[in-house]
């Protein structure tokens, strides 16, 4: 929207728009059949004004079957760009409305960050900063690092100016944002034209950005997400304990309370080591609000994996969680695995598991 906007274009609220863009997700299946059922709709739309543009972007657009698919069944859809080149947004506009003829840029990977670009904050008061892009931990459920590319760091100078300009601003509020913000500190730059890794000692953790990002004058809360069990340091327990502005919430997904599925689905800890984790950052932070992401149902899954799963809730008591039925995606391992559970006893396994995080989500809220 940001770039829409410097180029002239005007937000519409009717559908009778010069210009209509979807920006996708592919985590699901579902979501790339709901693009195309879209699609289907946008093509009557456009009989009727044969000039309005078509734009598709996002995580669905990295997939070459896609594009191949869109190439030749939804030839009517204009502009088609990846994840890792929205700032050529209003080049390629200008692109097809001197050619007009259908223009696709995806790109595989890039270790450009380009900086600064144009950007339309929704909330006055709190606003999201992306710190680093892409993802290195391959679960097996998980078509994200297949999409997105391998893990990319912004540099520390360019996410604290961005909160600068933020916080002058007015905005008193940010989230940080990553796939997995704890392995913070892979950069690369580009030097006499070629793509170098920065010097180790150059590298900046996590927790010393954190710690950077609260010494900004008129930012006065702190937040970020996700964190990946396995890369959570006691240096960053250490930081958010101590420092005021961090809010005292983190989002700690465990996906499975059993070490057998945690294995199959290339986690990389066991339920014993995430209780650890939870008891050290209770130990420095007895009132911390944790949440959590679960899979019911992921493949090879037995009625006892499952108990370890409820057994892990009743033990850290989490204030929230986001449970998920487990969602075969093409292209991922989990996807092609044996024993694939059967529906209705993942529904009544999910059923089981949401009467038991309510119950613990209503208790653990009130103490505030």
């Amino acid at each position: 929207i940001g770039i829409l906007e410097q180029i002239g274009y005007v937000k519409k609220e009717t559908e009778d728009a010069d210009f209509v863009i979807y920006n996708t997700c592919t985590v699901r299946e579902n979501a790339n059949n709901k693009v195309y059922g879209r699609l289907g709709y946008l093509h009557s739309q456009k009989k009727k004004n044969p000039d309005m543009m078509i734009g598709l972007c996002g995580c669905m657009m990295q997939e070459p079957h896609v594009i191949e698919t869109l190439k030749q069944k939804y030839k009517f859809v204009n502009i088609i760009f990846g994840t890792h080149n929205i700032y050529k947004l209003a080049e390629l506009i200008y692109s097809y409305l001197e050619t007009g003829k259908q223009t696709i840029e995806v790109l595989d990977e890039t270790k450009q960050t380009v900086e600064q670009l144009p950007r339309k904050r929704k909330y006055t008061f709190k606003s999201g900063v992306n710190i680093m892009y892409g993802c290195n931990n391959f679960c097996t459920y998980c078509i994200v690092p297949y999409v997105r590319g391998r893990e990319q760091s912004r540099k520390k100078e360019e996410i604290l100016a961005e909160v600068e300009a933020l916080a002058k601003q007015g905005i008193s509020e940010v989230m940080l944002l990553g796939q997995n913000v704890n392995s913070y500190g892979n950069i690369y730059e580009y030097k006499d034209g070629k793509i170098v890794e920065v010097d180790e000692k150059d590298r900046v953790t996590f927790p010393q950005l954190l710690t950077e990002v609260c010494k900004i004058d008129g930012i006065e809360r702190v937040r970020f997400m996700t964190s990946h069990p396995k890369d959570l340091s006691d240096e960053l327990i250490e930081v958010m304990a101590e420092e005021p502005k961090i809010c005292k919430h983190l989002h700690l997904p465990v996906q499975s309370g059993s070490t057998n599925i945690l294995t199959r689905m290339n986690r990389r800890y066991t339920k014993e080591q995430y209780l650890a984790l939870v008891d050290r950052i209770r130990a420095k932070m007895p009132n911390i609000s944790l949440t959590t992401d679960i899979i019911v149902g992921f493949p090879g899954e037995t009625e006892e994996d499952f108990e370890d799963t409820l057994d892990i809730i009743r033990k850290v008591k989490y204030d929230q969680a986001f449970t998920f039925i487990y969602s075969k995606r093409t292209g991922t391992p989990a996807a092609t695995m044996d024993n694939q559970v059967p529906e209705d006893v993942i529904k009544e396994r999910f059923n089981r598991l949401l009467t038991l995080v309510n119950e613990i989500s209503n208790a653990q809220i009130k103490r505030f």
